[in-house]
Parts: structure tokens; sequence; C-alpha cells
């Protein structure tokens, strides 16, 4: 539809047929508003060349290049075709179709090159589809998809108002490069899936070492889904696909956040358990499941989703549930945990005194809903002068040591959100623990802390501390914010934690 309204567009304004002139010349309005600002010229400059070949080369780049590296091949190949389908489709239309410049471009450095279609509008509108497509198919929550897609679409606005207004085009310029430029999108979407593809087309089944009614059970916690309706039927179809029985559906609930509905699973003779939910969702069902040997499949969705991202599981909710019901089974590492005011449990990702446990208490939970993990940047910031505490840690049967520090972090896993390294040694299935202790002793030595944690430094002094071990033991000499998995568990003197090695079992990609 896009390119057959291009189409015509292009027969109307090309040789001697003049019916849109009058609308074109609108556009010498424009840019003699334009003109009586030189700033506001300035800033159109800016745009003018930002946004050019080499501007949008780069943008192209970086776009497909992010895409390869999460492993999006098919979504990264339709960027890719998207893009260089209309820069050519651009250049050669031009050319065969040879529409001058509008002759008020000012003295700017007049372009000879022709005019109709715009580039920028061609490559900005490609662009903008794209980037709504991967908020469409990659986000999650719908405010973030919702300001994503009104900047995309803000953005090539301004570029096409940045063509006229500078004399660059008429108006039919750019409506007919956008037009391209959505068209070239939609040519391509048609032939190109940008989802990931299934491991159960791609990949032969794993053998059963028992045979089983492949009996499916799901935990969701129906706060973190827009549609649940949808939800079950995009599970129970995929399930269907892969052979696996028609899903038990359990929700959780305030009261009980997965703890029950996991035992329920587990007595009804579940062969597989998939739970739906953030960190805490994940960590009360994966503990009480730990042993059971019935295989525990992640799909992340909450805000932080540490698990899943030290599991290598796909935040993209197919793929998530694809690796859930035919991934392979991971026998990783649990931790029990206890401390004054709290009844013992277990955490499966980091659990921490101080600086880090303040920023969780700090998060404000309307702010999260809307924005999910810019809230604990802002929470930081505030946060960012906790005061030192002194600590007394003791690893195995060593002699416990006393340290100055804001933070304590004791971790299963090494990876923080955005792949920032905090415990680049840690790994989930080596049955140990790893310990950071963390004292810059001034505002801007937190500068030096976030360095040596980006090139994983195995530097260790006053300000950066690291300790291994399968017990660790932390005493506070006054209460403390404490944290698990990324949830408060409020103030208090004492953590101590003991690994489990490879007591649960959990579904990953193969």
């Amino acid at each position: 539809m896009a390119l057959a309204a291009f189409a015509v567009l292009g027969y109307l304004v090309t040789g001697d047929r003049a019916p849109l002139d009058s609308f074109d010349v609108e556009g010498k309005q424009l840019e003699d508003w334009a003109d009586n600002s030189s700033f506001f010229i300035d800033v159109l400059r800016v745009v003018e060349i930002a946004f050019g070949t080499a501007g949008m080369t780069i943008l192209t780049v970086i776009l497909v290049l992010g895409l390869l590296l999460r492993r999006h091949r098919w979504a990264a190949l339709l960027a890719t075709v998207v893009m260089v389908v209309t820069s050519l489709a651009t250049s050669g239309l031009k050319i065969w179709l040879g529409r001058d410049r509008p002759e008020w471009q000012g003295d700017l450095g007049l372009l000879s090159s022709y005019s109709f279609p715009s580039g920028h509008a061609s490559s900005t509108a490609a662009y903008a589809c794209l980037l709504v497509m991967l908020l469409v198919l990659f986000v999650r929550r719908a405010s973030l998809r919702r300001l994503g897609t009104v900047l995309a679409i803000g953005w090539w606005l301004a570029v096409c108002l940045d063509r006229v207004l500078l004399g660059r085009h008429f108006p039919t310029d750019v409506i007919a490069g956008s037009l391209l430029g959505i068209g070239v999108f939609l040519l391509a979407l048609a032939f190109i899936d940008p989802r990931p593809r299934s491991t159960a087309a791609r990949t032969e089944p794993l053998p059963e070492v028992y045979a089983s009614e492949r009996k499916l059970a799901v935990i969701l916690n129906p706060i973190k889904v827009e549609d649940v309706g949808q939800f079950r039927a995009i599970v129970g179809a995929m399930a269907k696909e892969s052979g696996w029985s028609e899903p038990t559906w359990q929700y959780t609930t305030i009261e009980d956040p997965g703890t029950g509905m996991a035992e329920k699973a587990a007595v009804s003779g579940a062969d597989l358990v998939i739970v739906c939910g953030g960190d805490g969702t994940v960590r009360e069902v994966c503990a009480e499941l730990a042993g059971t040997g019935i295989p525990v499949g992640i799909i992340p969705a909450g805000t932080g989703n540490l698990l899943a991202r030290n599991l290598d599981v796909p935040l993209y909710l197919r793929s998530a549930i694809d690796v859930a019901l035919n991934g392979q089974d991971r026998a990783i590492d649990l931790v029990r945990v206890g401390g004054d005011n709290i009844e013992d449990t277990h955490f499966m990702v980091m659990a921490g005194m101080g600086f880090d446990a303040a920023i969780m208490e700090g998060v404000n939970e309307e702010i999260k809903k809307k924005i999910g993990w810019v809230a604990y940047i802002i929470s930081g910031l505030k946060s960012l002068m906790f005061p030192a505490i002194k600590v007394e840690i003791q690893v195995d049967d060593e002699e416990p040591t006393v340290h100055r520090a804001r933070t304590v972090v004791v971790g299963n896993v090494g990876f923080l959100q955005a792949g920032m390294p905090l415990l680049p040694d840690a790994t989930i299935d080596d049955g140990v623990l790893d310990v950071v202790i963390i004292h810059p002793r001034q505002f801007l030595s937190w500068i030096t802390v976030a360095l040596r944690v980006l090139r994983k430094s195995a530097i260790v002094d006053e300000t950066l501390d690291r300790r291994t071990g399968s017990r660790v033991r932390i005493k506070a000499s006054a209460d403390t914010p404490r944290q698990l998995d990324g949830d408060s568990i409020g103030e208090g003197r004492e953590l101590w934690m003991e690994c489990i090695h490879g007591k649960l079992l959990v579904r990953v990609p193969r």
C-alpha cells in the first residue's frame, strides 16, 4: 500500500504534471520562516548532518551489531536488508525521476543532486519502523513501548520537517521518501520473520532417560504479564507443538509468592514446572523444587531477571518458553541463608548488606512499574553515599576478618544488569560463593570502583576486596539494610549463607 502510494505520488510530481505544485510551494513559506533565526538554522543543519548518509550508516551498523550480539540473527538480517534496499532504491529513483531541488534552498551550500524522494526521510522512516518493530517484539512493559514508539516517530517527523525548513526538499519529497521507507520495511517483513527461531525447529529432541507422561505445570505471577489469556494461549500452543500435555495453571498471590504452587505441582507428578515472574517468584519456586529432580523452566518477566540473564535464558517471551519446553537440564547451586529477624530461606542470585540493599529498599514501586530498571538507577543515586559500616566476615572455617565497607555482596552468579561483572569469577554450578567487599572512601571513588569492576580487575585492596568459599557469615556493627535476589528483607546485623551444590535442575538453552 505504501509503495503504491509512492508510485502515485511520483507520477503526480514528475515530468510536466504539476497538480501538487501549489502544495509544494508552501515549503517556501516554511523555509522563509526558518530563515528568521540563525540559531534555528544552525540546529537544523546539525540534524541534517547527523542523519545524513554517514550518520544513518553508523546507526544501522550499531543496530545490526547490537541485534547480533543478542543473538537475534533474523532481526539483524531484516534490519540490514531494509536499510540497504531503502538506500539503493532512493538513489536509483532520484536518478530515474530526475526532479530538481527547490529554488529557495538558501545559501547553506546548495545541493545539486536530485530531490525526489528525500533520502533523509526514507532512511529515517525505515529505521523508525525497525525500532517500533523491535519495541513490539522485545519490550514487554507497555509504558516503555509507548514511550519508545513516540520517540521513534517524533525523531522521524523532526528529520522530515528539517528537510522542508532548510529548503532542501519539497513537502512531497519527504512524504514520498517516508512512503518508500515504510513500503520497503513492510515488503521485507513479508519475507523475513524477525522473531528468533525455536529450538524445537532447529534441533533434534533430547533423548529421554525415562518414559514420562510429559506433564507440564505452569506457575504464573499474573501481574507480570499484560494479557494473561494471551500468555496462556501462547504457552499452550507451544507446549502442544513440543509434545507436552495440556499445562495445569496456578497463580501466585501476595500471601503465597510461589512456594505452595510449587509444592502442589511436585505432588501432582509434574515432569516440568515453568515459572513466569520476577526474581522473587523464581526464587520461591526454585527453592521448593530443589532436590525433587523436577526441572524448572524460567520465563523472565521481572525488572532484573538476574538468574535468567546469568543462565543465558532469552528475555524474548517466545524464546524463553521454547527454552523451557525444549532446552537441556542443568544442575545449579542453591544458597541456604539465614540471619537475625528472618526465617531461614534460600536465594539463587545474590545477597547483600549495605548500599546495594539500600537501593532495593529505596526503589519507588510506582516509578518501577512505569520505567522498569531505571528506577534502580534513581534509587542508587540517592543512596550513593550510604555510610560505611564495620563488618566482620568469616569464610568457611577461616578466622573472621574485620572490614570497613559501604556494601558487601555474596553471589552465586557473577553478572548484574547490562552485563556488569560484579563477581566475574562466580559460576552458578561450582559449589562456591563469591564475596565482594566495596568501600569507596569518597564520592568520586565510585568511578574507580566502577572501572575496576568493568575491567574485571584482579587487584584487591581496601576499596574493593574479594573472598570465596562455600560458607559465608557477615556480622555488621549496626542494623543495616539487607537484600536477597533484589528483594529487601529489612534491616539486621547478620547474614549467614551456605552453598548447596547442584541442588536444582533448570532448563537452559542447548
